[in-house]
């Protein structure tokens, strides 16, 4: 899902005293929400599995005529190993973006960045720790990491700005779904409270992540490469596609009973409901990075 480098920043791109006085700001306000994770949740002892895992409406199926084809006792059996795959998926991009963060710890052109990168390394374990202790806890497992990877660049300035740029897609993608489950009566209590308790973290996670973004996607721009910024806009929704696809998985399907799981993916894929879906899931960061110049009209083909 992201790719480490340890590659320093320019010089003076994050040392604006506007990004400072944000990363004072947000340092802080981690401070005033500390907690102790391995306190904080009341684990049942299990989890209904006739209960829904994940609100109907985020499954993979929904909207479309194969959702429609299948009975609610399936539904609930799917929502349980969609609800372990999205953890699952969070366990794996969780611990490659804290790989990419920590690389960059009080490197060169990171001295303002790192007082905030502490306490995002430091929340970002907690997540990761919650989100598997729940998979395992209710599921014995998690899923494997299946995300495909998309190739990397070699320029330091290029890939300081895509792997900042892919930690946000990542976590906006995220937040989505941990806003709806978050306050959905219909699921068990820890589920929520799992999803809560992420989703106030992530509001400072990726009010940094734009932040560093928008700076180091200045420094891009400065270069006057209109081509090179028409490729950047182009991986990124490259980026965001793949991201997408790991919600809909195989394995899932399998373990719900489903027969066929990859022909079911496939039909998914195709169908013009999850593209919506898909879109709606995306658009708050497609719409922030379009007004900010960062996607870029996509150009016909000569």
């Amino acid at each position: 899902m992201l790719q480490t480098s340890t590659v320093p920043a320019s010089p003076g791109v994050l040392a604006q005293p506007a990004f400072a006085r944000a990363i004072d700001r947000l340092s802080q306000l981690s401070v005033d929400g500390y907690y102790n994770p391995y306190r904080s949740f009341d684990w049942p002892d299990a989890i209904d599995a006739d209960s829904w895992w994940m609100s109907p409406e985020l499954l993979s199926v929904s909207g479309t005529e194969m959702g429609a084809e299948l009975d609610e006792d399936t539904l609930r059996r799917l929502a349980k190993w969609e609800s372990i795959n999205f953890y699952s998926l969070n366990v794996h991009g969780i611990r490659e973006l804290l790989q990419a963060v920590i690389a960059r710890l009080h490197e060169p052109g990171y001295e303002v960045a790192s007082k905030f990168f502490h306490h995002f390394v430091g929340e970002e374990n907690d997540h990761m720790w919650f989100f598997a202790e729940f998979c395992m806890r209710y599921a014995g497992k998690l899923y494997p990491d299946r995300q495909v990877r998309i190739e990397t660049a070699t320029d330091p300035a290029i890939e300081n700005f895509l792997t900042f740029a892919r930690i946000t897609i990542f976590e906006e993608i995220v937040d989505f779904y941990n806003t709806a489950m978050g306050s959905d009566e219909r699921l068990d209590p820890a589920i929520r409270k799992i999803n809560h308790v992420h989703h106030v973290d992530e509001s400072r996670h990726i009010a940094f992540g734009r932040k560093l973004m928008v700076l180091l996607h200045d420094e891009l721009r400065a270069k006057g490469d209109e081509a090179l910024l028409d490729k950047v806009s182009e991986y990124l929704r490259r980026y965001m596609t793949a991201s997408v696809r790991g919600f809909y998985s195989p394995d899932v399907y399998r373990d719900a009973g489903i027969a066929e799981p990859l022909a079911l993916r496939r039909r998914l894929m195709a169908d013009p409901a999850r593209a919506a879906f898909d879109a709606k899931v995306l658009r708050r960061t497609t719409d922030f990075m379009t007004a900010t110049g960062i996607l870029r009209p996509v150009r016909e083909a000569a």
